[in-house]
């Protein structure tokens, strides 16, 4: 019994030796790992050092501290770490470990750029943990060159080999130095950053809590300060894949849409400016976020920018709007909107309840805004088929014009190609100095069918009150009447048909709901597409060619003839009986002149001569060409000899109740 007993203690002192001995060995194993990874970094050129290593084989902890690196390449960031505990560390093979989890703490970095302009950014992240964490055991190689863009690709190719089922950050600081006397120092902090379901390049869902910022603006030397507070940003379904795509240029040929954010949304953004502006918005959402790799090209604008800081000449200023538009063409949003957003000024306070973009439409609605005379209100404004695209080449295009010569007119009228219409609804707004007000129902014009820059089809509707101004002599035989306000509905519209050369102003109607409505219609045939041009030379040319079409017109009086009579009976002196009447003698004396000219004259005269006599009547008038009627020809006969222009259509005129 006695030698059993012994022999169970030497074999647990034995035991015992073992497991300290191949605890030793792990723990050297694994500095040696720790230690070659440092050796790496040192043979590129930098500093690497760390502290205390440990590492416990129960349960499979390591610990590093005092970690500070400082690459060779002065463009990537000088780090250092107080501690790192991995906790369940696993190496399924020399290239790659795994940690049930990892907690940072005491993170320092350090980053400096000289790309452009010398800008200097520290963070500071006091702790970091991540759970169910993969990832490489080494870098994948440094950035190639020291430009921005390659730094975000190495940094990019590093997200894209980990993954981790949360990463949790309490606090994060930036202070960012842009230079003595430079605007666009400050300091960001970052409170409660969460990371959801990290896997090698793609982020199930990322945010925090609250960002705040206070930064310095202005020009050099004569900062302004800026600060905000942005709640409750969250970012769902990140893919990176695509942006690496894009930033390869040697596989950077894709042509497709790609989405790289599923939506970004935040609760509240405020952001204070002296002197006392303060904006706030009640949240934003942005969906389905994605880029074009073979058009989004940011290195190609960067390289555009003068290292030294030089203004742009026009030409440079050209390609760099063509680069920007490229730019545009690669990049997508599919829904945006931006919440309830107040600007408060010293001269007072502006509203407005959302801005919404929808594919290529873009709405701002709600809006309320000072003005010297009293506040300006607006249901709604809406951009049809907008393209920011668009714009930047338009406004490229307006770059290469003669310094100090006005554009041309094919330059100004490339503004039609931006979009292809707007709309305004729901106006109040105050009229000049009066207490009346100018409201607006609705204006809303669009085009299409653009010829060259000249669009060849355009609809115009205009709903409005305005008050009739005492100032403006034409409108005081409106006052005069009582009229104080003036109710316009109008509807143009017009069209060009290539195919048959035909042109048409239809529907063309105009309604003065107190005064009268008119509706007209004009038909031209024969229209060149030669027409459409901004050179008046061949314009003139083109119109040789075309012929006048029918003419209809139709006008209901809703109180303009007696308006008309009770002007003419006060500078006559008469009464509004004898006022009408001797209106009705001028126009049938009239007509008796020109009836020799035209058959149809003399029945349109008594149709005219009716519809003074009664009021509240219909005047429909039909003018039909009797032959072929160039348009010029018949503009250079109207000006010469009015009755023979006349005598060149048919004439139909009637009047009813």
């Amino acid at each position: 019994m006695k030698r059993i007993l012994i022999g169970l203690i030497v074999a647990a002192g034995l035991a015992a030796g073992g497991w300290f001995g191949f605890n030793l060995y792990v723990q050297h194993r694994a500095t040696s790992e720790v230690e070659a990874a440092f050796e790496q970094l040192r043979a590129g050129g930098g500093k690497a050092s760390h502290g205390k290593i440990g590492f416990e084989l129960a349960t499979r902890t390591l610990t590093i501290e005092d970690i500070n690196v400082e690459p060779a390449q002065p463009q990537l960031a000088n780090v250092k770490v107080a501690k790192v505990t991995a906790v369940g560390i696993r190496q399924p093979d020399e290239a790659h470990f795994s940690a049930d989890s990892i907690d940072v703490s005491g993170v320092e970095v350090a980053f400096t750029s000289t790309e452009r302009a010398k800008l200097k950014a520290n963070y500071k992240i006091p702790q970091i943990s991540a759970r169910d964490f993969s990832g490489p055991t080494r870098a994948d190689g440094p950035p190639l060159s020291g430009s921005i863009i390659d730094i975000y690709r190495f940094m990019l190719a590093q997200y894209a080999t980990v993954s981790a089922s949360s990463i949790a950050v309490p606090t994060l600081g930036v202070n960012v130095d842009a230079g003595t006397g430079n605007p666009g120092s400050g300091e960001y902090v970052y409170s409660g950053l969460s990371i959801q379901n990290v896997n090698r390049g793609q982020i199930e869902t990322a945010k925090t809590d609250r960002v705040t910022f206070a930064l310095e603006l202005g020009k050099p030397g004569k900062p302004t300060k800026m600060t905000g507070e942005l709640s409750g940003l969250a970012i769902y379904d990140v893919d990176a894949t695509p942006v690496r795509a894009a930033l390869d240029q040697q596989v950077s040929s894709d042509d497709s849409f790609h989405r790289i954010y599923r939506r970004i949304s935040a609760n509240s953004y405020v952001i204070t400016t002296a002197p006392g502006v303060r904006v706030q918005i009640d949240g934003f959402t942005f969906d389905d976020i994605a880029i074009r790799p073979s058009k989004f090209r940011p290195a190609e604008i960067i390289a555009l920018v003068p290292a030294d800081g030089s203004i742009l000449t026009p030409a440079q200023s050209h390609d760099m709007m063509e680069k920007v538009a490229d730019f545009f063409e690669g990049f997508q949003i599919g829904k945006a909107e931006i919440g309830k957003q107040t600007v408060e000024t010293p001269q007072g306070t502006g509203r407005l309840s959302a801005l919404k973009y929808d594919q290529d439409k873009i709405a701002l609605e709600g809006l309320e805004m000072p003005m010297p005379q009293g506040q300006l209100k607006m249901e709604r404004f809406a951009l049809k088929s907008f393209s920011a695209a668009k714009l930047m080449r338009w406004a490229a295009n307006l770059r290469l014009r003669t310094p100090g010569q006005p554009p041309s007119p094919d330059q100004m009228l490339g503004l039609f190609g931006v979009l292809e219409g707007a709309e305004i609804k729901g106006v109040v707004a105050p009229y000049k100095t009066t207490r009346q007000h100018f409201t607006v129902d609705t204006i809303s014009l669009s085009w299409g069918q653009l010829v060259g820059s000249i669009p060849s089809k355009a609809n115009l509707l205009v709903k409005m009150v305005t008050p009739t101004d005492p100032a403006n002599p034409a409108l005081q035989p409106l006052i005069m009447a009582g009229v104080d306000k003036l109710a316009i509905d109008l509807d143009l519209g017009a069209a060009w048909t290539e195919s048959s050369g035909a042109f048409a102003l239809a529907p063309a109607t105009i309604d003065l709901g107190n005064l009268a409505k008119a509706q007209a219609r004009l038909a031209f045939a024969n229209v060149p597409r030669g027409l459409f041009t901004t050179d008046p030379a061949q314009a003139m040319g083109q119109a040789a060619q075309v012929e006048t079409g029918t003419f209809e017109l139709s006008l209901r009086d809703s109180g303009v003839v007696d308006l008309v009579v009770a002007q003419f009976a006060r500078t006559q002196n008469v009464s509004r009986d004898a006022a009408r009447s001797a209106i009705v003698e001028m126009i049938r004396a009239q007509g008796e002149k020109i009836a020799g000219s035209s058959v149809d004259a003399g029945g349109a005269v008594d149709a005219l001569a009716g519809f003074v006599e009664t009021s509240g009547q219909t005047l429909t008038v039909k003018l039909t060409p009797r032959a072929k009627v160039p348009l010029m020809q018949l503009m250079q006969l109207s000006r010469s000899d009015p009755e023979s222009a006349l005598a060149q259509f048919k004439i139909e005129a009637s009047t009813g109740l």
